[in-house]
């Protein structure tokens, strides 16, 4: 299992995702930390809940944190970039962190070039889906990859008021 990659239902540590990619080479430790936000596509949000097939899920984390990597710096070796990659599962409140990304490497540029990339490929490829909860009941969020995609409500949910979600 790669010590890089960590999935839970526990709080995220910047600090322990920073620790897996600090090394003594790093003059640049670039990190992405992805929120829970108050809005989202016009809707006051209540919380999210993250759920995911988490073998698979540890699988393509793995595979991006690996391909983060292999995009050193022409004039580096391949070691020079080292990726790690936390995630959230479970009940989220408006503003906990669901998502960090962090890249360490030589030189500024490509730690933060890797990050933005990793982040990218996790939203597009990893198999960990998300429910928004809103007054209204909740929506699984289909496309990250397009924000503004309208989502359709799926199920008036009497039990909102249990995802603090009343109105």
């Amino acid at each position: 299992m790669d010590e890089r990659v960590e999935i839970t239902f526990e709080p995220l540590s910047a600090e322990r995702v920073l620790r897996r990619v600090e090394r003594p080479e790093a003059g640049a430790v670039s990190l992405f930390v992805g929120n829970v936000r108050e809005n989202s596509r016009g809707r006051r949000v209540a919380c999210l809940e993250y759920s995911a097939y988490e073998p698979m899920a540890r699988r393509e984390l793995e595979k991006i944190s690996r391909e983060a990597e292999a995009r050193a710096e022409p004039s580096h070796e391949l070691s020079s970039l080292r990726c790690a990659i936390a995630h959230r599962l479970g009940r989220l409140e408006v503003g906990e962190a669901s998502v960090m990304v962090a890249v360490s490497s030589p030189h500024r540029a490509a730690a933060i070039a890797a990050c933005a990339w990793a982040i990218d490929e996790l939203k597009a490829r990893a198999p960990i889906w998300k429910q928004e909860w809103t007054p209204e009941g909740f929506w699984w969020v289909e496309d990250p990859a397009n924000p503004s995609a309208d989502l359709t409500l799926r199920r008036q949910n009497p039990e909102a008021a249990e995802h603090g979600a009343a109105a």
